[in-house]
């Protein structure tokens, strides 16, 4: 039986939507839900581009380290911050309201950061995280975007295996499966897998879930998985066989991907829990065998330490 507050997201194209991460420029949107006005950390607007971490180029001034009176955990005052940011997008408002940001949203998701690492090293020790590389920056690319607002009105941080490369998406050559968690007004969620990797990297995938088909359904039909997550991430789907597969594989539904997510909404109410460690623990621990088998697939082992 399910704990109270996991609550599956149901197939894709519902109206409540599970997670879903989607070709839009620097935006995470969730399935039914719509699309926010802001960039969505894993994309960046469809142009299969990877996407800077703190650790990558320019980052937020400010202190590296949370301070000792900064909060730990997400409030009601981050969401607060997005809500302003979304209604100011501009330089001038949040220079005005760079302090807000700094102790009410990444204060905490460094702090989280943190904290998920020292979990991750009891529950996946090649997964890991760092405060100061594994926050997405605030600031959109908005080179080939319509919409030139500056900023996010999301956070979001990135976990990933120790051996892969550090950025997300199609410019990550070396890249494998990790867990995302994305904080918003109204759109938090928790995902895991790999998003949109390059041509190379989606072609081993496919080669390895067509050998073993079998291994791979275990994982992604499993009854808990199904009732947790749903299924995975349609979104990004051909609507032919790749090239080399022919139509009648037993894999070929699997085969159509071009991305392997699955992920759950959090309530406004988790997000801002002291409790949220735990229970990104516990979507860690039932989401990391499709982590560890796709990066199984990709040469990426699992480790039994540190």
């Amino acid at each position: 039986m399910l704990e109270p507050y996991l609550t599956p997201l149901g197939p894709a194209g519902s109206t409540v939507g599970r997670a879903r991460i989607v070709r839009a420029r620097d935006e995470c949107r969730l399935g039914g839900v719509g699309r926010s006005q802001d960039a969505h950390p894993l994309d960046r607007d469809g142009h299969g581009l990877s996407v800077q971490l703190l650790g990558q180029g320019p980052a937020v001034r400010g202190p590296t380290i949370p301070s000792a009176d900064a909060p730990t955990s997400f409030t009601a005052a981050t969401f607060r911050f997005f809500r302003g940011l979304a209604r100011h997008n501009a330089k001038p408002w949040f220079e005005a309201h760079r302090a807000d940001y700094e102790r009410d949203v990444r204060a905490p998701m460094q702090a989280l950061i943190e904290e998920m690492d020292v979990r991750l090293a009891r529950l996946a020790p090649e997964i890991t995280g760092d405060s100061k590389r594994s926050m997405f920056r605030i600031y959109r690319d908005i080179r080939f975007s319509k919409d030139k607002s500056p900023y996010k009105t999301h956070a979001a941080c990135w976990f990933r295996h120790r051996d892969a490369d550090a950025r997300v998406g199609g410019d990550a050559e070396g890249g494998g499966a990790g867990f995302y968690v994305h904080i918003a007004p109204g759109s938090s969620f928790v995902g895991a897998g790999i998003w949109m990797p390059p041509r190379p990297i989606l072609n081993r995938l496919r080669d390895a879930i067509a050998q073993d088909s079998k291994g791979f359904e275990r994982i992604v039909r499993g009854s808990s998985f199904r009732r947790r997550y749903g299924s995975l991430d349609e979104d990004a789907t051909l609507k032919r066989m790749p090239r080399g597969f022919p139509e009648t594989h037993p894999a070929a539904h699997w085969l159509k991907y071009q991305s392997y997510t699955a992920g759950r909404r959090l309530s406004d109410t988790q997000a801002t829990s002291a409790r949220l460690p735990t229970l990104l623990e516990s979507d860690f621990a039932q989401l990391l065998p499709l982590v560890r088998w796709l990066n199984g697939a990709l040469g990426l082992r699992a480790a039994q330490r540190r």
